[in-house]
């Protein structure tokens, strides 16, 4: 249900995180490195350019994300899913960007990548920490409302726990934890820059089970909500954006 054209829409605002949260990562020299959920893989890519040491794996379950992804003599990617990817040997980091939130039960799953790390390993993800916020209280209400018969069940709450409880998780596990959150500002040009933003990522599994025409009326529903929530300035859209950051040492 990804398309990386849509995906792309705000490539800068969307890595910025993805370099915040890598920078708190300490390794020096890792022989391995996987970037799980990767998208296109552009930024598996930098994770490249910072250890060119090691040998880097991507994976995503998109083929269509996996398509467009780099190729490199230390690079490699593969589809894959996030719930049952095994690594064939003990991995010295990794990454997970924008990812867990798609994954019911990934506190279970986090302690599995734990298990797969080496001794001393590092494990770094962030997730959106925005469930509260108009972007995603008005597609719930409209899911749970005006689209109840088609889209009723698509209306859950927050799918992610706070940095409190991913500290308190990993810390359980044996790891040395750095968890924070930050709120993101971003700027966004053009007529219903929110809604393009959430088309993207949010609205993915609406989209996927409306037909054309459906789509179309429910995004229109939409934005007139979302123009109200997140009203034009003389500069562009201010788009607030919490995202949840951690970073754990085996």
């Amino acid at each position: 249900m990804w398309d990386p054209t849509v995906y792309g829409r705000y490539a800068d605002e969307r890595s910025r995180p993805f370099f915040d949260l890598v920078s708190r990562i300490a390794a020096s020299g890792p022989g391995s490195v996987v970037d799980a959920g990767c998208g296109t893989g552009e930024l598996t890519a930098e994770l490249a350019g910072r250890w060119p040491g090691a040998r880097v794996h991507g994976f995503d379950s998109s083929p269509a994300m996996i398509a467009k992804a780099p190729a490199g003599d230390s690079l490699t990617f593969s589809v894959d899913d996030v719930t049952s990817w095994r690594p064939s040997a003990p991995v010295d980091v990794i990454v997970s960007n924008a990812v867990l939130h798609w994954v019911p039960g990934h506190r279970e799953l986090l302690a599995r990548w734990v298990e797969a790390l080496a001794p001393g390993g590092w494990l770094a993800f962030q997730v959106p920490g925005n469930f509260d916020a108009p972007s995603h209280a008005v597609v719930r209400e409209l899911c749970r409302s005006t689209w109840r018969d088609r889209l009723g069940d698509l209306a859950p709450g927050s799918p992610v726990d706070d940095p409190a409880g991913y500290l308190a998780l990993l810390a359980g596990l044996g790891c040395r934890v750095d968890a924070w959150e930050t709120t993101y500002l971003h700027v966004l040009p053009g007529e219903d820059p929110v809604l393009g933003w959430i088309t993207g990522t949010a609205l993915r599994p609406m989209l996927d089970r409306l037909d054309p025409d459906e789509s179309t009326r429910f995004l229109a529903d939409c934005a007139v909500s979302l123009r109200a929530a997140y009203p034009p300035g003389p500069y562009g859209t201010v788009f607030p954006f919490r995202r949840i950051f951690v970073v754990a040492q085996r």
